[in-house]
Protein backbone atom coordinates (compact mmCIF):
# COMPACT_ATOMS: atom_id res chain seq x y z
CA UNK A 1 0.00 0.00 0.00
CA UNK A 2 1.29 3.55 -0.83
CA UNK A 3 0.18 6.52 0.67
CA UNK A 4 0.94 10.30 0.08
CA UNK A 5 1.85 11.95 3.59
CA UNK A 6 3.18 15.97 3.56
CA UNK A 7 4.63 15.29 0.14
CA UNK A 8 5.90 11.75 0.99
CA UNK A 9 5.08 8.54 -0.70
CA UNK A 10 4.78 6.35 2.24
CA UNK A 11 4.82 2.42 1.43
CA UNK A 12 3.31 0.47 3.69
CA UNK A 13 3.41 -3.63 4.15
CA UNK A 14 1.37 -4.97 7.34
CA UNK A 15 0.55 -8.22 5.53
CA UNK A 16 4.87 -8.78 5.62
CA UNK A 17 5.59 -6.80 9.88
CA UNK A 18 4.11 -4.26 11.67
CA UNK A 19 7.16 -2.36 11.18
CA UNK A 20 7.67 -2.63 7.24
CA UNK A 21 7.15 1.10 6.42
CA UNK A 22 9.40 2.86 4.11
CA UNK A 23 9.61 6.51 3.27
CA UNK A 24 10.61 8.72 0.32
CA UNK A 25 10.44 12.27 -0.82
CA UNK A 26 12.55 14.34 -3.59
CA UNK A 27 14.65 16.74 -2.66
CA UNK A 28 15.40 20.33 -3.96
CA UNK A 29 18.93 21.29 -3.97
CA UNK A 30 21.47 23.61 -6.22
CA UNK A 31 22.40 21.68 -9.44
CA UNK A 32 26.25 21.53 -9.13
CA UNK A 33 28.53 22.39 -12.09
CA UNK A 34 28.99 20.06 -15.09
CA UNK A 35 32.32 20.47 -15.65
CA UNK A 36 34.34 16.97 -15.43
CA UNK A 37 34.84 18.14 -11.82
CA UNK A 38 34.19 15.53 -9.01
CA UNK A 39 31.97 17.47 -6.19
CA UNK A 40 30.66 17.01 -2.36
CA UNK A 41 27.09 16.54 -2.15
CA UNK A 42 24.64 19.10 -2.46
CA UNK A 43 22.37 20.18 0.21
CA UNK A 44 18.43 19.90 0.82
CA UNK A 45 16.81 22.67 0.34
CA UNK A 46 13.02 21.32 1.02
CA UNK A 47 10.40 19.09 -0.46
CA UNK A 48 8.94 19.39 -3.66
CA UNK A 49 5.60 19.04 -3.82
CA UNK A 50 3.71 16.15 -4.97
CA UNK A 51 0.18 15.79 -6.49
CA UNK A 52 -2.43 12.60 -6.98
CA UNK A 53 -2.58 12.70 -10.76
CA UNK A 54 -5.85 11.45 -10.32
CA UNK A 55 -7.32 14.47 -8.47
CA UNK A 56 -7.00 16.60 -12.07
CA UNK A 57 -9.16 14.08 -13.64
CA UNK A 58 -10.09 15.08 -17.90
CA UNK A 59 -7.39 17.82 -17.34
CA UNK A 60 -4.60 15.30 -17.22
CA UNK A 61 -2.60 13.58 -20.66
CA UNK A 62 -4.60 10.14 -20.93
CA UNK A 63 -0.89 8.72 -21.26
CA UNK A 64 -0.07 10.18 -17.52
CA UNK A 65 -3.20 9.01 -15.97
CA UNK A 66 -2.38 5.74 -17.47
CA UNK A 67 0.33 4.90 -15.22
CA UNK A 68 -1.15 6.57 -12.14
CA UNK A 69 1.00 7.87 -9.31
CA UNK A 70 1.94 11.59 -8.29
CA UNK A 71 2.71 14.76 -9.76
CA UNK A 72 5.79 16.51 -9.22
CA UNK A 73 6.83 20.00 -10.71
CA UNK A 74 10.70 20.43 -11.79
CA UNK A 75 12.11 23.61 -13.57
CA UNK A 76 14.05 22.41 -16.68
CA UNK A 77 17.91 22.19 -16.03
CA UNK A 78 16.94 21.97 -11.86
CA UNK A 79 18.62 19.30 -9.83
CA UNK A 80 16.79 16.87 -7.44
CA UNK A 81 18.11 13.82 -4.82
CA UNK A 82 16.01 11.12 -3.65
CA UNK A 83 16.21 10.66 0.23
CA UNK A 84 14.90 7.44 2.20
CA UNK A 85 13.90 6.59 5.61
CA UNK A 86 13.20 3.38 6.61
CA UNK A 87 13.75 3.47 10.36
CA UNK A 88 15.20 -0.04 11.54
CA UNK A 89 13.02 -2.03 8.44
CA UNK A 90 15.61 -2.43 5.87
CA UNK A 91 13.90 -2.26 1.83
CA UNK A 92 15.47 -3.32 -1.27
CA UNK A 93 14.33 -0.10 -4.14
CA UNK A 94 14.59 -0.01 -7.66
CA UNK A 95 14.66 3.07 -9.17
CA UNK A 96 14.44 4.35 -12.92
CA UNK A 97 14.12 7.20 -14.61
CA UNK A 98 12.29 6.72 -18.13
CA UNK A 99 12.15 2.88 -17.36
CA UNK A 100 15.65 2.94 -17.42
CA UNK A 101 17.63 1.60 -14.22
CA UNK A 102 19.95 4.70 -12.92
CA UNK A 103 22.22 1.89 -11.13
CA UNK A 104 22.86 -0.62 -14.16
CA UNK A 105 21.47 1.24 -17.39
CA UNK A 106 19.32 -1.51 -17.85
CA UNK A 107 15.28 -1.54 -18.88
CA UNK A 108 12.82 -2.25 -15.90
CA UNK A 109 12.01 -5.23 -14.38
CA UNK A 110 9.37 -6.15 -11.94
CA UNK A 111 12.07 -8.12 -9.85
CA UNK A 112 15.04 -7.58 -8.14
CA UNK A 113 18.81 -8.94 -10.23
CA UNK A 114 22.33 -9.22 -8.20
CA UNK A 115 24.42 -8.96 -11.57
CA UNK A 116 24.41 -6.42 -11.73
CA UNK A 117 22.79 -4.89 -8.68
CA UNK A 118 20.31 -3.04 -9.80
CA UNK A 119 18.42 -1.70 -6.56
CA UNK A 120 19.32 0.12 -3.42
CA UNK A 121 19.68 -1.44 0.04
CA UNK A 122 17.94 0.58 2.88
CA UNK A 123 18.74 2.04 5.15
CA UNK A 124 22.03 1.40 4.34
CA UNK A 125 21.56 3.67 1.33
CA UNK A 126 20.18 7.15 3.01
CA UNK A 127 19.83 8.94 -0.48
CA UNK A 128 20.55 8.48 -4.45
CA UNK A 129 21.67 11.48 -6.22
CA UNK A 130 21.88 10.01 -9.71
CA UNK A 131 23.47 7.92 -12.02
CA UNK A 132 25.92 5.13 -11.49
CA UNK A 133 28.74 6.14 -13.53
CA UNK A 134 31.57 4.87 -11.62
CA UNK A 135 32.64 3.47 -8.14
CA UNK A 136 32.01 6.13 -6.02
CA UNK A 137 30.51 8.59 -8.21
CA UNK A 138 27.14 9.63 -9.59
CA UNK A 139 26.09 12.01 -11.87
CA UNK A 140 23.68 14.42 -10.95
CA UNK A 141 20.10 13.85 -11.51
CA UNK A 142 18.79 16.78 -13.83
CA UNK A 143 15.55 17.66 -15.35
CA UNK A 144 15.71 17.98 -19.06
CA UNK A 145 12.42 18.28 -21.86
CA UNK A 146 12.30 14.44 -23.43
CA UNK A 147 13.17 14.56 -27.23
CA UNK A 148 16.02 16.67 -27.40
CA UNK A 149 18.63 14.09 -26.85
CA UNK A 150 19.81 14.57 -23.23
CA UNK A 151 17.68 11.97 -21.12
CA UNK A 152 19.60 8.60 -20.13
CA UNK A 153 16.25 7.32 -21.86
CA UNK A 154 16.97 8.34 -24.75
CA UNK A 155 20.69 7.94 -24.55
CA UNK A 156 20.69 4.03 -23.73
CA UNK A 157 17.30 3.42 -25.79
CA UNK A 158 16.94 6.29 -28.53
CA UNK A 159 13.06 7.07 -27.84
CA UNK A 160 11.49 9.61 -25.74
CA UNK A 161 8.51 7.73 -24.32
CA UNK A 162 8.28 7.60 -20.83
CA UNK A 163 10.15 10.16 -18.81
CA UNK A 164 9.21 10.54 -15.14
CA UNK A 165 10.67 8.28 -11.91
CA UNK A 166 10.08 5.00 -11.57
CA UNK A 167 10.07 3.39 -7.90
CA UNK A 168 9.35 0.00 -6.54
CA UNK A 169 9.73 -0.86 -2.82
CA UNK A 170 10.52 -4.79 -1.43
CA UNK A 171 10.50 -5.26 2.14
CA UNK A 172 12.37 -7.81 4.11
CA UNK A 173 10.96 -11.38 4.84
CA UNK A 174 9.74 -10.76 8.01
CA UNK A 175 11.51 -13.99 9.29
CA UNK A 176 14.96 -12.38 8.94
CA UNK A 177 13.98 -9.32 10.21
CA UNK A 178 12.89 -11.00 13.57
CA UNK A 179 16.02 -12.82 12.88
CA UNK A 180 18.06 -9.89 12.89
CA UNK A 181 16.16 -8.30 15.55
CA UNK A 182 16.33 -11.00 18.62
CA UNK A 183 20.69 -10.65 17.22
CA UNK A 184 20.28 -7.29 18.46
CA UNK A 185 18.61 -7.58 21.33
CA UNK A 186 21.09 -10.25 22.11
CA UNK A 187 24.00 -7.76 22.48
CA UNK A 188 24.50 -7.19 18.22
CA UNK A 189 24.82 -3.60 17.75
CA UNK A 190 22.26 -2.08 15.64
CA UNK A 191 22.85 0.28 12.31
CA UNK A 192 21.42 4.14 13.21
CA UNK A 193 20.59 5.66 10.34
CA UNK A 194 -6.52 26.78 -10.07
CA UNK A 195 -7.55 25.12 -12.98
CA UNK A 196 -7.23 25.88 -16.57
CA UNK A 197 -8.17 23.03 -19.19
CA UNK A 198 -6.83 20.43 -20.41
CA UNK A 199 -2.85 20.75 -20.88
CA UNK A 200 -0.27 19.39 -23.21
CA UNK A 201 1.59 16.30 -22.71
CA UNK A 202 4.98 17.21 -23.58
CA UNK A 203 7.14 15.26 -20.58
CA UNK A 204 9.76 15.61 -18.54
CA UNK A 205 13.35 13.38 -17.73
CA UNK A 206 15.57 13.03 -15.75
CA UNK A 207 19.44 13.50 -17.34
CA UNK A 208 22.76 12.92 -15.73
CA UNK A 209 24.29 16.46 -14.61
CA UNK A 210 27.62 17.18 -12.64
CA UNK A 211 29.94 14.58 -11.43
CA UNK A 212 29.77 14.11 -7.14
CA UNK A 213 31.15 11.84 -5.11
CA UNK A 214 28.63 9.25 -3.75
CA UNK A 215 29.09 5.33 -3.43
CA UNK A 216 26.22 3.08 -3.99
CA UNK A 217 26.37 -0.03 -1.43
CA UNK A 218 26.33 -3.60 -2.38
CA UNK A 219 23.42 -6.14 -0.82
CA UNK A 220 25.17 -7.64 2.31
CA UNK A 221 21.73 -9.30 2.97
CA UNK A 222 21.77 -11.43 0.10
CA UNK A 223 18.68 -11.52 -2.55
CA UNK A 224 17.01 -14.56 -0.95
CA UNK A 225 16.28 -11.68 2.51
CA UNK A 226 14.23 -10.18 0.32
CA UNK A 227 9.88 -10.56 -0.06
CA UNK A 228 9.53 -10.24 -4.08
CA UNK A 229 6.22 -11.52 -3.34
CA UNK A 230 5.02 -8.26 -1.95
CA UNK A 231 5.85 -4.78 -3.48
CA UNK A 232 4.60 -1.77 -3.93
CA UNK A 233 5.32 -0.09 -7.43
CA UNK A 234 4.76 4.15 -7.97
CA UNK A 235 5.22 6.29 -11.02
CA UNK A 236 6.47 9.90 -10.47
CA UNK A 237 5.53 12.31 -13.43
CA UNK A 238 7.42 15.34 -13.95
CA UNK A 239 5.94 18.90 -14.74
CA UNK A 240 7.35 21.54 -16.10
CA UNK A 241 6.62 25.19 -14.00
CA UNK A 242 3.85 25.96 -16.82
CA UNK A 243 1.86 22.32 -16.99
CA UNK A 244 2.21 22.22 -13.00
CA UNK A 245 0.31 25.79 -12.70
CA UNK A 246 -1.85 24.62 -14.85
CA UNK A 247 -3.54 21.34 -13.43
CA UNK A 248 -2.75 22.59 -9.47
CA UNK A 249 -3.03 26.46 -9.35
CA UNK A 250 -0.24 26.35 -7.73
CA UNK A 251 2.95 28.26 -8.15
CA UNK A 252 6.09 25.55 -8.18
CA UNK A 253 8.70 26.05 -5.84
CA UNK A 254 11.21 28.78 -6.80
CA UNK A 255 14.30 27.62 -8.07
CA UNK A 256 17.59 26.83 -5.71
CA UNK A 257 20.60 29.60 -5.83
CA UNK A 258 23.11 28.69 -8.44
CA UNK A 259 26.13 26.71 -7.19
CA UNK A 260 28.47 30.09 -7.29
CA UNK A 261 25.59 32.12 -5.08
CA UNK A 262 25.35 29.39 -2.49
CA UNK A 263 29.53 28.74 -1.88
CA UNK A 264 30.30 32.12 -1.97
CA UNK A 265 27.77 32.59 1.04
CA UNK A 266 30.11 30.09 2.89
CA UNK A 267 27.63 27.49 3.37
CA UNK A 268 28.39 24.06 3.52
CA UNK A 269 28.52 20.85 1.03
CA UNK A 270 28.57 17.16 2.39
CA UNK A 271 30.49 14.18 2.51
CA UNK A 272 29.25 10.77 3.17
CA UNK A 273 31.05 7.14 3.33
CA UNK A 274 29.53 3.85 4.34
CA UNK A 275 32.60 2.75 6.53
CA UNK A 276 32.74 -1.14 6.46
CA UNK A 277 29.91 -1.32 3.56
CA UNK A 278 31.17 -1.88 -0.01
CA UNK A 279 30.42 0.42 -2.98
CA UNK A 280 29.03 -1.22 -6.31
CA UNK A 281 31.19 -0.32 -9.55
CA UNK A 282 29.54 1.03 -12.54
CA UNK A 283 28.23 -0.78 -15.66
CA UNK A 284 29.55 -0.38 -18.71
CA UNK A 285 26.10 0.91 -19.95
CA UNK A 286 26.53 3.98 -17.59
CA UNK A 287 29.97 4.64 -17.61
CA UNK A 288 29.19 5.64 -21.41
CA UNK A 289 26.63 8.36 -21.20
CA UNK A 290 27.13 12.10 -21.69
CA UNK A 291 25.97 14.64 -19.86
CA UNK A 292 23.76 17.77 -20.63
CA UNK A 293 26.93 19.71 -21.08
CA UNK A 294 28.71 17.38 -23.08
CA UNK A 295 25.59 17.00 -25.28
CA UNK A 296 24.77 20.67 -25.24
CA UNK A 297 28.28 21.41 -26.27
CA UNK A 298 28.39 19.08 -28.97
CA UNK A 299 25.16 20.73 -30.46
CA UNK A 300 26.67 24.18 -29.87
CA UNK A 301 23.77 24.29 -27.23
CA UNK A 302 24.23 25.80 -23.88
CA UNK A 303 21.55 24.05 -21.66
CA UNK A 304 22.19 24.69 -18.04
CA UNK A 305 22.90 28.30 -17.47
CA UNK A 306 25.03 29.45 -14.41
CA UNK A 307 27.52 26.88 -14.86
CA UNK A 308 30.18 28.11 -13.71
CA UNK A 309 33.02 25.63 -11.53
CA UNK A 310 32.98 26.42 -7.87
CA UNK A 311 35.52 25.83 -5.07
CA UNK A 312 33.59 23.84 -2.37
CA UNK A 313 35.76 24.07 0.30
CA UNK A 314 33.44 23.59 3.29
CA UNK A 315 32.46 20.24 3.63
CA UNK A 316 31.09 18.57 6.16
CA UNK A 317 31.50 14.93 6.67
CA UNK A 318 28.73 12.98 7.71
CA UNK A 319 29.18 9.86 9.58
CA UNK A 320 26.72 6.16 8.89
CA UNK A 321 26.37 6.10 12.71
CA UNK A 322 25.08 8.34 15.37
CA UNK A 323 24.96 11.43 13.87
CA UNK A 324 22.23 13.96 14.02
CA UNK A 325 23.87 15.78 11.26
CA UNK A 326 21.34 16.36 7.52
CA UNK A 327 22.18 17.46 3.88
CA UNK A 328 20.28 20.97 4.72
CA UNK A 329 20.94 24.35 4.44
CA UNK A 330 20.74 26.89 6.88
CA UNK A 331 16.91 28.11 7.41
CA UNK A 332 17.46 31.28 6.94
CA UNK A 333 19.06 31.03 3.15
CA UNK A 334 16.71 28.46 1.94
CA UNK A 335 14.91 29.32 -0.80
CA UNK A 336 10.67 29.51 0.05
CA UNK A 337 7.88 28.29 -2.54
Amino acid sequence: MITLEHDRLIFRFPEVHKDARCAIEFQRTLRIPDDGLDYPLPPGMGRFPLRHLDDYGRRVPSEWLRRGGVLMPMHQAEAMWINFDCGAYPFAVKIATGRTCALTGDGWMNHLNTDPQDYAVLPEQPWLDGYCVAKGIVRQFVAMPLGQGYTVEEQLTGEAEHGGLQLIAYPMKAERYEEMMSEVSAGAPPDEFVAYGPIKSSQMGLAPGGRMRQEIYEDEYGLDAWDQRHASRCFVTIANSVQWMALTGERPPTEPPTASAYTSAGLPWFDYFGEDLTALAETEKLREIASVAEIGGANGESPLPENESVDADRVIPLRRRGSNQVREMAAETASTP
